[in-house]
């Protein structure tokens, strides 16, 4: 039996070019976010896109797996903040996600630098999203903050 199961739908009407659609996930956390060709490749103008849907899954996913690592470490965070920067580029004239650039800040007291590393490390190999873009480069920058 799965873990996990959560189902998205977008709707969309129109061309790529000047069409657009709404997606909502089935949770109701969130729904009708537009969502526009315009948006993900000229100016986002507060429309969402795969890539930042993508990004805010291997964000979470990421801080999860983390905070799950500090505590078989002993340690717990005072506070974790991972931003992802997801890319779409052009590989072999077809739009291709080809990486997520893993930004990863935590305040550990418990911890010192090479620690925390171990365990954002360990991490990186449990996240489940990390995993899902396997075939994309995935890199990591951690900071322990001290006071």
């Amino acid at each position: 039996m799965a873990i996990a199961e959560r189902t998205a739908e977008t709707t969309w009407e129109g061309s790529l070019a000047k069409g657009g659609g709404t997606l909502s996930g089935s949770t109701g956390a969130f729904t009708g976010l537009p969502v526009s060709w315009d948006a993900r490749t000229v100016r986002p103008d507060g429309v969402t896109s795969p890539e930042e849907l993508a990004a805010a899954a291997h964000s979470s996913c990421f801080v999860m797996a983390l905070a799950l690592r500090l505590g078989e470490h002993k340690a717990k965070a005072e506070r974790l903040t991972v931003a992802a920067t997801v890319t779409l580029d052009e590989v072999d004239g077809v739009p291709t996600i080809v990486s997520s650039a893993l930004r990863v800040q935590g305040k550990v007291p418990e911890l010192d630098a090479a620690g925390f590393q171990t365990a954002v490390d360990e991490a990186a190999e449990l996240c489940p999203v990390s995993r899902l873009f396997a075939g994309a480069e995935i890199s990591v920058e951690a900071e322990l903050v001290k006071d």
